[in-house]
């Protein structure tokens, strides 16, 4: 799954949704076929979360998100609720992200500690490092980033439910994944400029030693 994680990805958070939306809302309802099209996102969630093979913040925070969401889906009671409660959660999630910012404990940062130590890395090693200066700079660039990723996420939903109402759905679901996708393409290049100052920083460190 992880080799094609993206292919994935557009399957149950885009395809499927649309497909049970479009395909079956008139027979089950609109609410209903919300509900049903938010079934193949929590069970994929659910993998990559047992995938990680470990607990850790990544792992927490995707089940904690995960039940987060699906409470706000399943306790709106209609339709046009769920499409404000998904506005007000996408408000709470930027917030979120800029208080891990606040407190110098940016989410990306710690994201990046787990998957180094997932790598075999020292995770106290790694942490010294990203909480240098230049890495940590990076570090709350990305994880801002998501956080205006959820505002104009927010925003545009607004916007969306007042001129179209419950038909505000797709087109939600199409500009939240357009979005996710953009800011994961920022976040590559972050984390490549991240990688190459690994790089230079540990050369630099292999050439005083030679040096002795």
């Amino acid at each position: 799954m992880q080799k094609n994680i993206v292919i994935w990805d557009l399957i149950c958070y885009l395809a499927f949704p649309l497909l049970v939306w479009n395909v079956l809302r008139d027979y089950i309802g609109d609410y209903p076929a919300m509900l049903l099209s938010t079934i193949p996102g929590i069970v994929y969630s659910c993998i990559r979360f047992f995938a990680v093979k470990k607990i850790n913040t990544f792992g927490i925070f995707m089940i904690v998100t995960l039940i987060a969401s699906t409470l706000v889906n399943v306790l709106a009671g209609s339709a046009i609720q769920m499409l404000w409660n998904n506005v007000y959660y996408a408000f709470a999630m930027a917030a979120f992200f800029l208080f891990t910012i606040l407190i110098k404990r940016p989410l990306v940062l710690l994201f990046t500690l787990d998957f180094a130590e997932l790598q075999g890395q020292s995770r106290k090693k790694m942490k010294k490092i990203f909480y240098e200066k230049r890495f940590y700079m990076i570090f709350n660039l990305i994880t801002f980033g998501f956080a205006m990723r959820e505002v104009i996420l927010g925003i545009i939903k607004v916007r969306l439910i007042s001129a179209y109402g419950i038909e505000a759905f797709d087109k939600g679901l199409i500009i939240r994944n357009i979005l996710s996708w953009g800011i994961t393409a920022l976040c590559v290049l972050g984390f490549i400029y991240i990688s190459k100052l690994l790089h230079t920083q540990t050369a630099n460190y292999t050439g005083k030693f030679k040096t002795y």
